[in-house]
């Protein structure tokens, strides 16, 4: 437990950082009190122009926001650690109710936790919340890391390629009597094969789907 002298030093850097922060919050706005687009770019509308045009202005208020921010979550602390005085529970562990040794106070004097528990939920508190919604496998359901099929980039390729690049029918390869068969791997698919052909996981053919009739009627209708 930390004496009333050390205390009291925490206590004094507490406030007076408390001070600093709110005269910077009050003397800078960080720019966020004007509307982007029209005062701090001099532009009248963004729909014109392409995003890389304003990239370093775009920057810059992202920057911004994050430093308010910042000056937001330090302010926070710092009254959180006052609260603490005042309540008599500075210096103790809010994770496992040890003592905080001085030398920790004095560094970090916001702190509430210690360095046996400094980085436990820091991170995961702040992740991005759209990866709640996306997986980056292809079948969500995957949960194993053996069952996993990852959609990379090559995937991604080949899913914007058929849409169309900048090459040219030279730059291709391949007998093909369309031009959106040539890119490669075009034929990877295989939908058409899977809705009646039937196979164990390890892909050892099991049986043929009643289906396959109607596909094999398909393929010959294509040839004549």
């Amino acid at each position: 437990m930390i004496s009333k002298q050390q205390q009291l030093q925490c206590k004094e850097a507490l406030l007076q950082r408390q001070s600093t922060l709110i005269e910077q919050v009050q003397r800078h706005t960080f720019g966020l009190d004007v509307e982007f687009a029209r005062e701090d770019v001099g532009e009248l509308s963004n729909y014109d122009n392409h995003p890389g045009d304003t990239g370093t202005e775009l920057f810059e208020r992202e920057k911004d926001i994050a430093l308010q921010e910042h000056t937001e979550k330090e302010l926070e602390d710092i009254n959180a650690a006052l609260h603490a005085i005042e309540e008599g529970t500075y210096g103790i562990c809010t994770v496992c109710g040890e003592d905080i040794p001085h030398e920790r106070l004095e560094a970090i004097p916001t702190t509430d936790r210690c360095v046996k528990h400094a980085n436990e939920g820091g991170r995961e508190r702040y992740r991005p919340t759209e990866e709640q919604s996306y997986s980056p496998n292809l079948n969500p359901d995957e949960k194993y890391e053996d069952e996993q099929n990852v959609y990379d980039r090559e995937d991604t390729w080949q899913d914007v390629s058929r849409y169309g690049t900048s090459d040219t029918p030279s730059d291709l390869y391949g007998d093909q009597e369309n031009y959106d068969d040539m890119y490669a791997n075009s034929e990877e698919l295989t939908a058409d094969i899977s809705d009646f052909a039937a196979a164990d996981i390890y892909g050892k053919y099991e049986k043929v789907m009643p289906n396959h009739e109607k596909y094999e009627a398909d393929l010959d209708e294509e040839w004549y």
